[in-house]
């Protein structure tokens, strides 16, 4: 299964990554290319427990249920997904700068490996194993860079 701690899927979305620029326009949704590695980067700090948004309310209910379709093998994050306040992107961001920032919260993820994984909550899902954050967190990076065509 894809997953943020297999150093091979790690590469690979840094390849795509490399390849993203200013010019992809986005297939779905509000972000541009900027917006979404800044908001990309703020789902790896959370993984991390840097940032720890509270529980949703609906979360609590279809949190469970939705888990294990969310995070099944071959089965991609459905495009215009929900996102919690506290990953959207209000302030102008800089692309290249972003785009640093993302690689190096994407190496630091794999280096610290699941020992680094927040027990906090995910604000829709709820406990989620650190196997389950890594999982998590590939499929967001792809869900993005297939937005835009990478």
């Amino acid at each position: 299964m894809e997953n943020l701690f297999n150093l091979d899927c790690a590469e690979e979305i840094k390849g795509r990554l490399a390849h993203l620029t200013l010019e992809h326009s986005r297939r779905w949704g509000k972000m541009n290319a900027a917006e979404m590695l800044a908001h990309c980067s703020k789902g790896l700090q959370m993984a991390a427990g840097e940032i720890r948004p509270p529980r949703v309310t609906i979360g609590r209910f279809l949190g469970p249920i939705v888990k294990p379709i969310a995070l099944r093998e071959g089965v991609p994050m459905r495009k215009n997904s929900p996102t919690a306040q506290v990953f959207i992107i209000v302030d102008a961001v800089d692309f290249e700068t972003e785009r640093k920032r993302l690689i190096a919260q994407i190496d630091r993820f794999v280096a610290a490996g699941p020992a680094a994984c927040t027990s906090h909550p995910h604000p829709f899902f709820g406990r989620l194993s650190p196997d389950e954050w890594s999982v998590l967190m590939w499929k967001h990076l792809d869900h993005h860079l297939r937005q835009f065509g990478v």
